[in-house]
């Protein structure tokens, strides 16, 4: 008797290119990277988008991106529009990969009538990336990870 073995990267196929092209092209609607906010941060002018930090104060205190907007997830149906401008779109981000804390505001705030993308990798790769963050005490920045941001270059070529 002969058994197969079966890919498991294969087991279900990969979609149509047609398909893959959508999806993808709704994911990047969705979604924008540490790098990305990071480098519209730091141009010249207006970024565009307002970044919102969906935390609680603890977690604020403890680090949040310069020029974010503290929004805990809770209280963004009675925050929102006095800290807002429903023309601009929002960039939510929480901890972390591990946090589905963006999700849920970016929800939020949608179901409110904003336009709004999470920040993949919230806080956490912000700081590995070796981006500036603020505290209570003032502004740190961290050495880059090498696991998640390239060493010697600006920016990982993607």
């Amino acid at each position: 008797m002969t058994t197969t073995t079966v890919n498991p990267v294969l087991r279900v196929a990969p979609a149509s290119p047609a398909e893959a092209a959508a999806h993808f092209r709704a994911s990047l609607a969705f979604h924008a990277d540490v790098s990305d906010v990071a480098a519209a941060l730091a141009a010249d002018g207006d970024p565009g988008f307002v970044l919102v930090d969906s935390r609680s104060t603890e977690a604020w205190d403890q680090g949040h991106v310069p020029g974010a907007v503290h929004l805990p997830t809770a209280l963004v149906p009675e925050r929102a529009a006095g800290l807002l401008d429903p023309s601009v779109p929002v960039v939510t981000y929480c901890w972390g990969p591990g946090c589905d804390g963006a999700t849920r505001a970016a929800l939020a705030l949608a179901e409110l009538g904003y336009r709004v993308k999470e920040m993949l990798g919230g806080f956490e790769y912000w700081v590995r990336e070796g981006f500036e963050f603020e505290t209570w005490r003032g502004r740190e920045r961290r050495t880059p990870d090498p696991l998640t941001a390239p060493v010697g270059a600006d920016d990982c070529g993607c």
